[in-house]
């Protein structure tokens, strides 16, 4: 695999700003699709200024029937290193839409070959604490014994955990045991790469996330969670009878259980996630009379570097030198 040769990391955080700037002019106006497109838009011309060669392993077009950076394409000036890319543009385009906290956008780089191609799985179960509860996660065991050994390495009572898992029918089951266990709950109706982050950042109050959600999702959110230092199981989960048949056709074994560093084979990787809509983790796009605030998240593998970056644009002067539409 051949290593990017620069850091990336805050060239990623102008390509999340420029995806959140575009799209949180879509918040609550009930349109998805409008506001996942300007998300799409500038996020794939603020790439074509990054002196990369990448290619999109992880995109969210084919499973959400969305407007796509689609799996293959060619991002970046054609120069430079070449490089897996995972991107989210809007994580959380019904958060977006609805006016609802914790949509960001979301980008993650890693030397060519390093990543987990999920192919046609759309659904994968997964399982993140922090770095402090490695060895007690067990994504095959019992919820209740997940908990009692995750709190015992936290140093907590069950009582004082608090798990974010998504609001699907889905998971049912799953949150009558974290219930009957004794732990507290906090319940999402999407955006799973941000639950992820929530329980390995220690700034947080989430201490497990757990659950099915997305394939592209849990390969981008390993991407931070192998810089951060976080714990991380993961598993195939078909959802649908015709998800399962493209697996079995291409011949994937949905047994594996995955760690983080089966998901993502480097350290020399490069994460940004910018809030679109705010909420616990990242706070939203405010707009100004001339232009606009962002508050964005920078990492670099190599060093194990996490920047949180708050910014300040000046539309009458951004958009005499980038052509992103910012407004």
């Amino acid at each position: 695999m051949e290593a990017p040769t620069k850091n990336l990391a805050l060239d990623l955080v102008r390509v999340t700003e420029a995806a959140a700037l575009a799209s949180a002019r879509w918040l609550g106006r009930g349109d998805k699709e409008s506001g996942d497109k300007a998300a799409v838009d500038a996020m794939r011309k603020s790439f074509a200024a990054l002196d990369i060669q990448g290619t999109v392993i992880i995109g969210e077009g084919e499973k959400d029937d969305a407007p796509m950076l689609y799996n293959g394409e060619k991002l970046g000036s054609g120069t430079g290193a070449r490089v897996d890319v995972a991107v989210d543009p809007v994580e959380g385009t019904n958060l977006l839409a609805y006016g609802r906290p914790n949509a960001i956008s979301v980008v993650g780089v890693a030397p060519a070959g390093a990543m987990f191609n999920p192919g046609p799985s759309f659904y994968m179960k997964k399982l993140v604490a922090p770095w402090e509860a490695r060895n007690a996660i067990d994504i095959e065991a019992p919820v209740k014994d997940n908990l009692l050994k995750i709190s015992k390495a936290l140093g907590k009572d069950v009582d004082d955990l608090t798990v974010f898992i998504l609001d699907k029918p889905r998971h049912a089951k799953i949150i009558q045991e974290i219930r009957a266990a004794g732990a507290r709950i906090a319940l999402h109706t999407d955006g799973d790469i941000t639950g992820s982050l929530m329980a390995v950042d220690p700034r947080n109050e989430i201490d497990v996330m757990m659950g099915t959600g997305g394939t592209p999702e849990g390969v981008l959110s390993a991407v931070a969670i192998r810089i951060m230092g976080g714990a991380m199981q993961a598993k195939l989960d078909p959802q649908k009878a015709d998800e399962k048949a493209a697996i079995i056709e291409a011949g994937i074994d949905t047994r594996p259980v995955y760690s983080v560093t089966d998901l993502v084979k480097s350290d020399d990787l490069f994460f940004a996630a910018t809030g679109i809509t705010g909420g616990s983790f990242l706070g939203a796009v405010k707009f100004s009379g001339r232009g606009a605030t962002t508050h964005s998240l920078s990492m670099r593998g190599l060093t194990g570097t996490v920047r949180y970056i708050d910014a300040v644009h000046d539309f009458t002067r951004l958009m005499k030198v980038s052509n992103v539409p910012y407004d």
